[in-house]
């Protein structure tokens, strides 16, 4: 099926705030030993839980917030050697099970917020597009669809192109694909907005801002 992939706009940004809800901060507020935060305004909460981090150290406070978002899936022992290890490594970027990369970077970027700049600063990049398939009914695409896609507007150093050659060309099976885009949107008809690593994928390594390509019909059925 032939496509034509139009970028309309990429942008790197150092955090995405609609990661953290209200009731994130509230929950994170009690921890953080600010009782009775439910009675604070919206939009004071952040800037309230930004104060009560500080008063502690920072890689207490980065084992508190790991907990509350990450208790599930990662042992006291990797808490504590991340909490360390995120003060000297952005460790989202380099954290080998790539499905904690996203949660590691907003918490993360969260930290270097709240400690002004002491946790190193990581970035995410989004990309707005408009995909239409030639003669065809709009298609349903999914995060490994959209990487293959991506594949021919990305420049050869990029480390996702690298890394996962035979995956963005259509020969493999690609389940890294739905930890490699943190975030897909379909707002409207061929419309896609998508939220990936500034590591995995760079502002500068998207060089075309149109193409064409032509996804199999294997690929479209996966």
């Amino acid at each position: 099926m032939k496509y034509i992939m139009t970028i309309e706009e990429v942008r790197t940004v150092d955090e995405i705030k609609e990661f953290w809800t209200n009731e994130d901060y509230v929950q994170l507020l009690e921890k953080f030993d600010y009782p009775d935060a439910d009675d604070t305004g919206s939009e004071s909460l952040r800037e309230l839980l930004f104060m009560a981090i500080t008063d502690f150290e920072p890689s207490e406070a980065a084992g508190i917030v790991l907990r509350y978002k990450l208790g599930n899936k990662l042992t006291e022992g990797q808490i504590d050697q991340i909490s360390n290890d995120m003060l000297l490594d952005k460790v989202c970027e380099e954290y080998p099970e790539m499905e904690l990369q996203a949660p590691l970077f907003h918490i993360n970027q969260l930290l270097f917020k709240a400690y002004n700049g002491k946790f190193p600063s990581s970035s995410a990049t989004i990309i707005k597009c408009l995909i239409t398939f030639q003669d065809e009914p709009e298609k349903n695409l999914n995060k490994e669809m959209i990487l293959r896609i991506l594949n021919d507007g990305l420049s050869d150093r990029n480390i996702v192109k690298r890394l996962f050659e035979e995956q963005m060309k259509g020969n493999m099976e690609f389940p890294e694909a739905e930890h490699i885009i943190w975030d897909l949107q379909n707002p409207e008809k061929d419309k896609y907005i998508i939220t990936t690593s500034g590591n995995l994928i760079k502002k500068e390594e998207i060089i075309s801002s149109e193409w064409e390509g032509e996804l199999t019909v294997s690929e479209l059925a996966s």
